[in-house]
C-alpha cells in the first residue's frame, strides 16, 4: 500500500511516500523544509518532489495520512486543505492523525521503555502535549499550557520528544527525545490500523484547543439622543 504522508502542525514542512505493509513501513521519498511561514508556499513542490522520488505517481497512491495538529491555523490549514483537495481528486481515502501522535509513533520505534510525554510548540509562551505510554499509546492529551504548568504533571525524570521539549527543556525538566517534529513513517505508523484494515476514515477536523485570537463583535450599544 503506497500512502502519501503530509503534516504541517509545525513549522516543519513535511511530505513523503511511505510504502505500508504488514510488517512495517518503507519510506520511499520525503521532503521537509524547516520554515513556519511557506507551509502553503512549499506543500504541493513538496509532495510533487516526494512522489518522483519515490519513483511513482499521484494516481498510484491507495490512500493518505494527514496531520491534524495541534497546531496554529494557518499552517495547519495549508496541509488539510491540501490532503483534502488530493484525496478527492484522486478518489483515495484521507485519514486524520494527531501530530503528537505522529511523533510517539516514531519514539515507540525506539529502545524507549517508558511512558513519555510529547511537547510542540504552542507559541504565546504554551505548548501542545500529549502522554504515552511505552507502547506509543495516548494515555492523556493533547493539552495546551504553559510549560511550568505541565511540569508539574510530569513525574521526576521523564523523556520528551519535540520541538516544545527542546525548546522548554529546563522550565519542564526533562530528557529531550528525537523527533522533534512529526515523520512521514511516523504519520504512517500512527495510522497504521485504519490504514491495512481499510476502516473508512473520520472527518478531517483540525485540532487547534486554543479558542481563536477574532471575537465576534458584541451588540452595539444604543445611542441615546440628548
Amino acid at each position: 500500500m503506497l500512502v502519501l504522508a503530509i503534516d504541517t502542525a509545525t513549522p516543519a514542512v513535511t511530505a513523503g511516500v511511505v510504502a505500508l505493509e504488514p510488517s512495517g513501513v518503507r519510506v520511499l521519498g520525503t521532503r521537509v523544509t524547516q520554515d513556519a511561514r511557506a507551509h502553503g508556499e512549499l506543500l504541493t513542490p513538496h509532495v510533487l518532489e516526494a512522489v518522483a522520488q519515490a519513483g511513482t505517481h499521484l494516481r498510484e497512491l491507495d490512500a493518505i495520512a494527514c496531520g491534524i495538529g495541534p497546531g496554529p491555523y494557518t499552517g495547519l490549514r495549508a496541509g488539510m486543505a491540501t490532503a483534502g483537495a488530493l484525496g478527492h481528486s484522486l478518489g483515495v481515502p484521507v485519514y486524520p492523525v494527531c501530530s503528537l501522535d505522529a511523533i510517539a509513533a516514531e519514539v515507540a520505534t525506539g529502545d524507549q521503555n517508558a511512558p513519555f510525554v510529547v511537547v510542540t510548540d504552542a507559541r504565546r509562551k504554551e505548548v501542545y502535549w500529549a502522554t504515552y505510554d511505552a507502547s506509543g499509546a495516548r494515555t492523556d492529551g493533547p493539552g495546551v499550557q504553559r510549560p511550568a504548568e505541565l511540569a508539574v504533571r510530569l513525574a521526576a525524570g521523564t523523556v520528551a520528544a519535540g520541538q516544545g521539549a527542546e525548546l522548554h527543556r529546563e522550565a519542564l525538566g526533562v530528557t529531550v527525545l528525537q523527533p522533534a517534529t512529526p515523520t512521514v513513517a511516523g504519520l504512517v505508523r500512527a495510522a497504521r490500523e485504519g490504514l491495512l484494515a481499510g476502516t473508512p476514515p473520520g472527518p478531517l477536523t483540525p485540532l487547534y484547543l486554543r479558542r481563536p485570537d477574532a471575537q465576534e463583535p458584541g451588540q452595539r450599544k444604543r445611542v441615546t439622543a440628548l
